[in-house]
């Protein structure tokens, strides 16, 4: 018989998948306009050479743009990849990130070379004159060089279109790239890769390994995170994460993931705990049969997911969150695309569970462990 507390735990999740089901429809509309505006913006040509001759020349770098507008926990870790290669490759420079949403102060705030945080706000519609506000603050700085992180992102384009830079990179796709590397469509590293190769005029410098996905927790933060699984377990255990939730057609229903609960812990929970971490919304696809962890703070959740030996979740922002905390991930794919979004992170894997079993993801679980 159900319980007043999970009928009313079903009802706030259906309300929160409702609300997440009209906000997509209004961002679906809002991107197809500025799609359509911002289409012929930013270089159509092969590649440009500008850049090359520009920057090794006796031209210095000190002020960077990286543009990505978009509020997405994932999406906005995605580029620390390419904010640590700008370190690298301009060490005295200083990057300004043009976001959206709030989060990028938190992410981003042990990145010493980040300097001011540009941000519209996450709801543009309720927020019009703010919004309006931080698209003309753009033109207020002047910069070396821009960069546009996603080459099909319409506001990218269009505030590295506006901004006023030296240089401005649209991040265009180069075929011959797209040929030489297989993973040269990750969302993550496509940047990278472009960037290198408009700076060296030399495909070859893309053979340096490119930096993964860190958030860059400090040394108090990863002992703050093993305490809080120690005083969840109190045993010399290691412990395995899952994560049930996620929006949309990417979230597993309850039947697919209590069934894989069931063998995780049948396989390993006599050497193992077994940790579920629990999204804001509260909500557990396994009835919270399993020790849960719940916060709403972004760094303590990394700090905790750094102390697991392994992590379980579906394509979205925590599954990426995991990546940039140094767990290995498990991540489970069945709609998005797997080469833009895998878990990028050495001994991570991405399954397509339109053709894997319960029983195969058990199998590269128990790979992962084992090294």
């Amino acid at each position: 018989m159900t319980t007043c507390s999970e009928l009313n735990c079903r009802i706030d999740r259906e309300l929160v998948i409702f609300n997440m089901k009209v906000s997509k429809r209004i961002n679906k509309i809002r991107a197809s306009l500025l799609r359509s505006l911002t289409k012929n913006i930013g270089q159509k040509k092969k590649h440009s050479k500008d850049l090359f001759l520009t920057l090794n020349s006796s031209f210095v770098v000190k002020k960077i743009l990286v543009s990505r507008p978009n509020s997405r926990l994932g999406n906005q870790l995605l580029i620390t990849p390419l904010i640590q290669e700008l370190e690298y490759l301009f060490p005295q420079a200083k990057i300004d990130l043009f976001v959206r949403g709030g989060i990028a102060s938190i992410l981003f705030r042990n990145y010493e070379c980040i300097d001011r945080i540009i941000s519209l706000p996450k709801k543009p519609f309720d927020n019009l004159w703010e919004y309006i506000q931080i698209w003309l603050r753009l033109r207020k700085y002047k910069y070396d060089l821009v960069i546009n992180t996603v080459e099909n992102s319409s506001s990218g384009r269009l505030s590295t279109k506006i901004s006023k830079g030296h240089f401005k990179f649209f991040n265009d796709i180069i075929p011959e790239l797209e040929e030489a590397y297989g993973d040269y469509n990750h969302i993550a590293k496509r940047t990278v890769y472009n960037l290198r190769t408009l700076l060296s005029d030399n495909i070859l410098i893309n053979n340096r390994e490119i930096a993964p996905l860190d958030i860059k927790l400090s040394v108090e933060e990863k002992l703050e995170g093993g305490k809080i699984i120690s005083s969840i377990f109190n045993n010399s255990k290691k412990t395995i994460g899952i994560y049930t939730f996620a929006t949309g057609d990417k979230c597993y229903s309850e039947e697919w993931w209590k069934n894989l609960y069931g063998l995780l812990k049948q396989e390993f929970a006599y050497e193992f705990n077994i940790l579920e971490v629990l999204p804001v919304e509260n909500s557990s696809q396994i009835d919270f049969e399993a020790p849960s962890y719940y916060s709403k703070d972004i760094r303590e959740i990394a700090g905790v997911i750094h102390n697991l030996s392994i992590f379980i979740s579906a394509d979205c922002g925590i599954m990426h969150l995991a990546s940039a905390s140094a767990t290995p991930v498990v991540g489970l794919f069945s709609v998005t695309n797997l080469d833009v979004y895998r878990p990028y992170r050495d001994s991570s894997v991405a399954v397509d569970t339109n053709n894997s079993t319960h029983e195969d993801i058990i199998h590269i679980v128990k790979n992962i462990l084992n090294k």
